[in-house]
């Protein structure tokens, strides 16, 4: 079994000791010595060479905006994937770490489970291809999943789905399977749930039922403009909610339309 070797970063001992303990307690994973601070984190990554880090944004002498633009990435055969781990929910401080080259952004306290998953995901490797230039698409793919996720991201905060709930992990990857494959959209309770149920691990009913909690969860918000805003007609109204399906086409749609 491949193990991926996890650097966590944040000041609180807490948090550290926490996280240490449950990703210890997972065979997948192998927990290196964690920072304390965000000097600490640049140095252990750039030695210990993690192929993950959780990263705290609030830390002393230096902050996790400070990391994501002060660690050297030549030293690395493969750039890590960054999870920032932060009480700080602003939007102005999500779009800043995905801007800087966060790979997700998760609120705390995040259930271990999901931020396992998550890491996984993120840190799986691209399909093999027999080209020597394999190098080269492989970073192409993974700018334009960098590129999308930052765009729903927006998105979801926009419309007032917060990065903490399940849904939104499912939504988004919903949103990329139909971007990548617009006819699942026509099979989602046979295909598009199934994979995404794969891609976490969980049940097809479940991702079901937290896309439409996601959903819910706008909507209660009351954020409909913002909502009718994204897609650039008005569409919806705060008794209209849309199903699954159709909110996910949709993103979907907008997504393509963007990147012609």
């Amino acid at each position: 079994m491949h193990t991926l070797k996890l650097l966590i970063a944040d000041d609180d001992p807490a948090v550290r000791d926490s996280l240490s303990q449950a990703f210890s307690a997972l065979p997948d994973f192998d927990v290196l010595s964690p920072a304390k601070d965000g000097l600490d984190a640049v140095a252990k990554a750039e030695t210990l060479l993690p192929d993950a880090v959780i990263l705290d944004l609030v830390m002393p002498f230096l902050d996790g905006f400070g990391v994501l633009s002060n660690i050297d990435f030549s030293k690395f055969k493969k750039r890590p994937v960054f999870i920032v781990l932060s009480n700080l929910k602003g939007e102005l401080f999500i779009n800043k770490a995905l801007s800087l080259g966060a790979d997700y952004f998760m609120l705390k306290p995040a259930d271990t489970s999901s931020l396992a998953d998550t890491i996984r995901e993120l840190c799986a490797p691209a399909p093999s291809r027999s080209s020597d230039n394999a190098s080269l698409p492989d970073i192409s793919a993974r700018k334009h999943r960098r590129s999308l996720d930052e765009k729903l991201a927006n998105i979801f905060i926009s419309v007032g789905i917060p990065a903490h709930i399940k849904g939104y992990q499912f939504l988004r990857e919903s949103v990329k399977l139909a971007v990548e494959r617009p006819d699942i959209v026509n099979s989602i309770t046979k295909q598009l749930y199934p994979s995404v149920a794969d891609i976490f691990h969980t049940s097809a009913s479940k991702v079901e039922r937290a896309i439409r909690h996601a959903i819910e969860v706008a909507w209660n918000r009351g954020k409909i403009e913002n909502i009718n805003n994204v897609f650039g007609i008005k569409i919806y109204s705060a008794n209209d909610k849309p199903t699954n399906g159709e909110f996910i086409a949709l993103l979907a749609d907008k997504m393509m339309m963007e990147s012609v």
